[in-house]
């Protein structure tokens, strides 16, 4: 069967890439498996039929035959156990890419997420000015704590890996704010991975929705 994930009808980030469900869509373009999108309203996500999906009323969900997932960790950890490409094939590099899916997620996506937080919900707060530097300060001991860790190799242990995808993504959300810049070896990190045609396609794909134009093949 085709499974069908979910997405944003309206995406905040207007189709830069930066949505969850971009996470989804890599995965599935890596492994070469077609899939069909159901794009939902910020109203529908809280609706019901959505809920029973997703009970946080988020984006995206999974969904093939009588199997539906949330969570992208979890849903790109069933795509790439049951599709070759994303995982290694020895139980030892299995186990460490889905160590790295848990430390993007778990250690370095936390700080950024609180910058997000901060800058676009508490950016006209009398707090603003003195908690934004504690927040970049914390983001950038993550950041230099893996760019030590991946030195100067192309990837994080050894080939592409679902680890890299789910750290690259996790990455790519906190470019904006210019602080990926300050650590060349992570700029070129992403770099490596955006330069992947499946993560073009799926780029590409999430882009149309936002622009209303079909992506280019």
């Amino acid at each position: 069967m085709t499974p069908t994930i979910t997405a944003f009808e309206s995406s905040p980030d207007r189709g830069q890439g930066l949505a969850r469900d971009m996470r989804v869509r890599w995965a599935l373009e890596e492994v070469g498996q077609p899939y069909n999108v159901r794009l939902v309203s910020f109203a529908a996500m809280k609706q019901p039929a959505h809920l029973a999906l997703q009970p946080f009323g988020q984006i995206p969900t999974y969904e093939d035959g009588d199997l539906a997932l949330f969570e992208t960790g979890s849903i790109l950890l069933h795509i790439a156990e049951h599709h070759t490409g994303l995982l290694p094939d020895d139980a030892n590099g299995r186990a460490r890419a889905i160590t790295w899916m848990f430390a993007a997620v778990g250690t370095v996506e936390p700080p950024i997420l609180e910058l997000q937080t901060l800058k676009f919900g508490e950016g006209d707060k009398p707090w603003f000015a003195q908690r934004l530097p504690l927040v970049n300060d914390r983001i950038r001991d993550r950041l230099k704590q893996l760019a030590a860790r991946l030195g100067h190799a192309d990837w994080l242990d050894g080939a592409f890996t679902v680890g890299d995808l789910m750290m690259v993504h996790v990455l790519l959300r906190v470019r904006p704010s210019g602080l990926l810049a300050e650590f060349p070896t992570l700029a070129a990190y992403t770099a490596r991975a955006e330069a992947r045609p499946a993560y073009q396609r799926a780029f590409a794909a999430q882009l149309a929705v936002a622009t209303g134009k079909s992506p280019v093949s």
